[in-house]
């Protein structure tokens, strides 16, 4: 079968790998369709240090049953799923708290161990998530899941203005996964296409930072109080210290993003406002389930966030053009033809 290999930084091409020998205990997929994130871009760059080379790379994944829809009974052959990339150790601190999504030893698909950017995978039907959703829809679950957890984290309710700093992959499922529990959000970018996006996601309002002050906005929009949580969807020195600075007395900040540098900080903010700090990793499978519920809701704007679709064996040249303009994309799918 073919599959996208990443043979180092920089070097990726469509090869022929074996076919996946037969697990009784997994579930054999036809893959459908992948997303790439910035984790695929930062893996062909050499930028992402966990990821090992070579590396068949995709972990937002849209897929069809083949065979061992009997493993579970809720499962049918030929059945469209989303799939769970992430494995768990089951003895480390964070499993034995049953917070796998956080494992000491996890390893993604695509990152620590190889992708869907393939024909057919294997797997555990624990991993699966059924759903009447097209196939882009069941590639976008797995990335939108990743904001979902950040707003679980960040104990988000009907009752809360959160502001969300950052209108990308993530940004875009934080915002959405707030407007879902009824939240008012604000959702903060500098690019005003996103910030649109952002809006038809459940965004109440806008600030574009390109134009406006962020602290000024945000001081207009809530009263002067601050918003009640902050999620930060970037990751850079500016945007960390941002929420801090910006949210309210008693608020709850959620770290998704991470700086690749130091940060320094006013500690004085985090006594004085008497701060809830979280960080939030990869998703729960209750968060799949309630990404699948939003988006059979027809809740969130899928076709128009996709803006590109590539047949797999224009993906090398496509995440060459991604790295060179990496403005000109918002999200790319890759069509996999059997």
């Amino acid at each position: 079968m073919k599959a996208l290999v990443l043979r180092a930084p920089g070097e990726a091409a469509v090869e022929v790998v074996p076919d996946p020998v037969r697990n009784p205990n997994q579930v054999l997929l036809q893959v459908r369709c992948v997303g790439l994130c910035g984790t695929d871009l930062n893996s062909f760059r050499g930028k992402n240090p966990l990821v090992t080379y070579p590396r068949v790379l995709g972990h937002e994944i849209s897929a069809s049953i083949v065979e061992g829809s009997s493993l579970r009974p809720d499962l049918a052959e030929h059945a469209g799923v989303a799939v769970m990339p992430y494995k768990s150790c089951g003895k480390c601190p964070a499993c034995r708290q049953n917070r796998p999504n956080t494992c000491q030893f996890n390893e993604t698909m695509g990152v620590q161990r190889d992708g869907g950017l393939t024909e057919f995978i294997q797997s555990p039907p624990e991993k699966l998530f059924a759903a009447d959703l097209s196939v882009a829809e069941l590639s976008l679950v797995e990335p939108l899941s990743v904001g979902f957890h950040a707003v679980q984290r960040g104990r988000v309710t009907a009752a809360d203005t959160v502001a969300v700093l950052g209108s990308g992959g993530v940004g875009l499922g934080a915002i959405a996964g707030a407007a879902f529990r009824g939240a008012r959000v604000i959702a903060v970018d500098l690019d005003s296409s996103k910030l649109e996006i952002a809006r038809k996601a459940g965004a109440a309002e806008t600030i574009n930072t390109s134009t406006s002050s962020l602290a000024e906005g945000l001081r207009n929009l809530t009263d002067g109080s601050g918003p009640d949580v902050i999620i930060e969807a970037i990751g850079i020195p500016e945007t960390f210290r941002a929420a801090v600075d910006h949210v309210a007395f008693a608020g709850r900040v959620v770290y998704i993003g991470f700086a690749k540098e130091a940060i320094a900080y006013e500690t004085r903010l985090f006594v004085q406002k008497e701060l809830d700090i979280f960080g939030s990793r990869n998703a729960l499978p209750e968060n799949f389930r309630e990404v699948v519920r939003m988006l059979e809701q027809k809740r969130f704007p899928a076709a128009e966030y996709v803006t590109s679709t590539v047949p797999l064996d224009d993906a090398p040249e496509m995440l060459r053009r991604w790295s060179d303009r990496p403005t000109e994309f918002t999200k790319i799918m890759v069509r996999i033809e059997s």
